[in-house]
């Protein structure tokens, strides 16, 4: 067994402390749990053994009542036996008086009757009217003691029929007797009416469940002496298997009713011959057993919750301090330096996370030097780059004023040339790389000026302005890149006459500018790489797009910059976002 438990957890990967100690909690928990389940089998059986034994009892105790109660009549009836035997005159009036006195003093004594051998009935108490058409002889209790001579019989409970007027549910004691007639001896039968009330009462004191009964049978035919439902049972509504109760005088056993276990329990009463039956149900009787079951789960339940949470809790205390540690190094492994751990634990795991911190700021200290020298140099290199003006482009603006001075368009001379003034002078900006949108727009108007001055009715430009946005800060030459690509790789190989809209606005606490154009478009492939492809323009300022877009994340951050659209003969739309910043706002860059 050793063997196998240490080749079991050989071939197991543990993959974590925590996962070690809270596996060792959870056997501890199984082991409980099976303890558990043994000790509720032994108090279930216990308890089980309890409540048959609990029923027997009362059974029992029935049983002792009702032969304490018959033995009581018995030997009442005995002496009312003794008094007629020994008094010379059944007809006097002080046996009469004794009698009388004898049945006052029992409320549960209906009538006393004397009936001769032949079924005449010779004296009655209480004295009441005889019924005269009853053929006495017949009745079951004359002719049972008629054939047990000296010996005390029962009848089964019926209902009186012997005074008129008299409907009693009665048991009938019997017994044949010799009493004095006038001097004469005389065979008769001596016959006292008991109220079956008083063994009714009796029977239903009992309490086995909330459904179990006693009922009671006589042992010859099975006759159903009491039942607490004997309506039910005499018009076939309810039935009793009194046959098997009949084979047995002492014991129990079980039976199913109606789908429901039962435990029957017999007991005999040795002097009359009746079985009393005691009727439990096995889901009533075993509650104490579902009781013990129940209070044992949840006691299962609460400590095994204690000790997993005691896991949880020792287990993450444990290993909590190395998680972390992990954790950072997964940090530190996706490239966040910016961290400091400060892990408290055993001797070795503190240490451990000292020399981790230590580490990384030593990387961090190293990552933001080059950092800032890398941006700086970055930097420099766009500031450099954006402060370029394309001789080419100067070039040719030139060659167009000479070629407007040559033709006498000298008002067209003093436009361009006024333009190219304000152009330069707003690109040098007196060394600012910030200006606001108000200024990078008229930069724009100038540029496009001239544009026009070159491109004779080539094409038309709008400019609309929101004037929330002329406030707003943006770095320079952020349109003159756009609208070069617009001019030079859209509209000047158009046939028809192109279209530049310019818009501002403020969107969503943002500054958008829009440049649109209606030109030749460009195909999917070079508007998915005109983000990342070269930043130099083919002819213009060489500020290129993907510059622009790079200095405005530069300077602001990766949530602004430009989008483009763009489809083939219908045009190019670039949108610009900017924060919106305004002078004596910190930006950032």
């Amino acid at each position: 067994m050793k063997r196998f438990l240490r080749r079991s957890f050989h071939n197991v990967k543990v993959k974590s402390i925590q996962f070690v100690i809270t596996v060792s909690f959870t056997l501890i928990s199984v082991v409980m749990l099976i303890v558990g389940i043994a000790l509720y089998q032994k108090f279930s059986n216990t308890a089980e053994q309890n409540a048959f034994l609990n029923t027997e009892q009362i059974v029992d105790q029935v049983s002792y009542n009702l032969e304490y109660y018959i033995k009581g009549m018995s030997d009442l009836f005995e002496v009312i036996d003794y008094k007629i035997q020994n008094n010379k005159a059944v007809e006097s009036d002080v046996l009469r008086e004794q009698l009388d006195g004898i049945l006052s003093s029992r409320q549960d004594i209906v009538s006393l009757a004397l009936f001769t051998n032949k079924g005449e009935i010779f004296t009655e108490i209480p004295k009441h009217d005889v019924r005269r058409n009853v053929n006495y002889k017949e009745q079951s209790w004359f002719q049972a003691a008629m054939e047990n001579p000296n010996h005390l019989t029962f009848s089964l409970p019926h209902i009186q029929n012997i005074f008129k007027d008299q409907y009693k549910w009665v048991v009938s004691m019997s017994k044949e007797i010799v009493f004095n007639r006038g001097g004469e001896q005389v065979r008769g039968v001596l016959l006292i009416d008991v109220n079956f009330k008083t063994i009714d009462d009796l029977c239903q004191r009992v309490s086995l469940g909330k459904k179990g009964y006693v009922y009671i049978i006589d042992e010859s035919a099975g006759n159903i002496v009491y039942h607490p439902q004997q309506q039910l049972i005499n018009v076939g509504l309810k039935y009793e298997n009194v046959e098997q109760a009949l084979q047995f005088s002492y014991g129990r056993y079980t039976d199913k009713m109606n789908d429901e276990k039962r435990l029957i329990t017999v007991k005999t009463v040795s002097n009359i011959g009746w079985k009393i039956i005691g009727v439990s149900y096995l889901n009533e009787i075993v509650t104490v057993k579902k009781d013990t079951g129940s209070f044992i789960v949840w006691l299962l339940v609460i400590v095994i919750l204690c000790i997993l949470l005691l896991s949880a809790f020792m287990s993450a205390r444990i290993s909590k301090p190395i998680n972390r540690l992990k954790k950072s190094m997964e940090q530190v492994e996706r490239g966040d330096f910016d961290i400091s751990i400060n892990v408290k634990g055993g001797d070795e795991v503190e240490q451990l996370s000292r020399r981790f911190n230590l580490m990384v700021a030593r990387i961090r200290q190293l990552m933001d030097q080059s950092m800032r020298e890398q941006e700086t140099k970055r930097k420099n290199e766009l500031e450099v780059l954006q402060s370029q003006i394309n001789p080419h482009f100067l070039y040719n603006t030139l060659n167009s004023v000479v070629r407007m001075v040559g033709s006498g368009k000298s008002e067209d001379v003093v436009t361009t040339i006024t333009s190219l003034s304000k152009f330069f002078r707003i690109s040098l900006s007196r060394g600012k790389s910030i200006i606001t949108v108000q200024e990078e727009l008229e930069h724009i108007r100038h540029y496009l000026i001239i544009q026009t001055m070159r491109y004779k009715n080539k094409f038309d430009y709008e400019i609309t302005i929101d004037d929330r946005a002329l406030v707003c800060l943006t770095p320079k030459l952020v349109l003159q890149p756009i609208v070069e690509n617009a001019i030079y790789h859209g509209i000047e190989y158009m046939v028809d006459k192109g279209l530049i809209q310019i818009t501002a606005s403020v969107v969503d606490e943002k500054v958008l500018i829009v440049v649109r154009d209606n030109g030749l478009g460009m195909k999917q492939e070079a508007l998915a790489n005109i983000l990342v492809g070269e930043t130099k323009s083919d002819a213009g300022s060489g500020v290129g797009v993907r510059n622009v877009h790079e200095r405005i994340r530069l300077y602001f951050g990766e949530m602004y910059g430009l989008e483009i659209e763009s489809e083939l003969e219908e045009g190019t739309e670039v949108r610009i976002w900017l924060p919106l910043l305004k002078e004596g706002d910190e930006a950032s860059g």
